[in-house]
């Protein structure tokens, strides 16, 4: 895990192979349902164009349409959920051939607006997941990424455009891993309130192309590290489930079924209700 992984470069060829694969549905695969909750494949899509143009406006243009009142995690949760449903609601008038004309745009001008920010300075937004009230701009990169890839897979797992021979899924090392590098980033937020002897330690396994270890010990607080001590408790979860355990993507008893656990069940189940995302 580097401390400052610069996470832009990749954003034009996720970016292709989303264009790509979106020009490659039929209608019926638009309609189709995904595992992010109620929305369908359309409703996806509208999501990610929302997101490229709410930090156009934001960030690059400091333009914000609105002001509320935040004063805990879930009042920007229910606030997020609110702006994200009411986008979603009016993008089903539009047809599908505008709304991937104008991701693609929009999608070009993130990356080009990412190209200008300095990687170390205070970012817009915080990584909130991740239990931090500031961020820097390469941890705020890195989140956006870990949102359109993990949409992407979505609209690819519901119009079974998933497989391992394709040459254009998202799933190889170079593309996933740093998915996963920046979702487990969050383990020593998600189990600031276990309790633990110091010295504990617990680490996540993920096995396949992109899979990698990341491993948190219990010192003053719990914090990420790169011993290679024996684990307390240790998870292993398959790379196709992965990045599904961390953003509602599967039941907590089916992806549990699918992982091996050792040592302390109760420290390695804790893993299982980790959210990487908003929500």
């Amino acid at each position: 895990m580097s401390a400052r992984p610069d996470l832009r470069p990749l954003f034009p060829e996720l970016e292709r192979r989303l264009i790509t694969l979106l020009r490659s549905l039929s209608a019926d695969d638009w309609a189709k349902p995904t595992i992010a909750g109620r929305w369908t494949v359309k409703d996806v899509t509208a999501h990610l164009l929302d997101t490229s143009l709410r930090r156009l406006s934001m960030v690059r243009d400091g333009y914000h349409g609105e002001s509320p009142n935040i004063r805990s995690y879930q009042d920007l949760v229910d606030f997020l959920n609110r702006l994200n449903a009411d986008w979603v609601a009016a993008m089903r008038r539009i047809s599908p051939p505008i709304l991937i004309d104008m991701l693609e745009q929009s999608s070009q001008q993130v990356s080009a607006h990412f190209a200008t920010l300095d990687l170390a300075a205070a970012a817009a937004f915080s990584v909130d997941w991740a239990g931090e009230d500031k961020s820097e701009n390469w941890f705020d990169i890195a989140r956006e990424y870990t949102e359109r890839w993990h949409h992407q897979q979505q609209i690819r797992l519901a119009t079974g455009r998933d497989r391992r021979d394709d040459d254009d899924r998202i799933t190889t090392r170079q593309l996933y891993f740093p998915v996963l590098d920046t979702f487990f980033r969050a383990l020593p937020h998600h189990y600031r309130d276990v309790s633990a002897a110091p010295g504990t330690i617990i680490r996540v396994k993920v096995t396949g192309e992109a899979g990698g270890e990341w491993a948190i010990e219990r010192r003053d607080a719990w914090q990420m590290s790169d011993t290679l001590r024996a684990a307390t408790a240790e998870v292993t979860i398959p790379d196709d489930i992965a990045w599904r355990v961390v953003t509602k993507g599967i039941p907590r008893a089916e992806a549990m079924q699918r992982a091996q656990l050792t040592g302390d069940r109760a420290l390695a189940e804790h893993v299982f209700s980790m959210l990487s995302i908003m929500g």
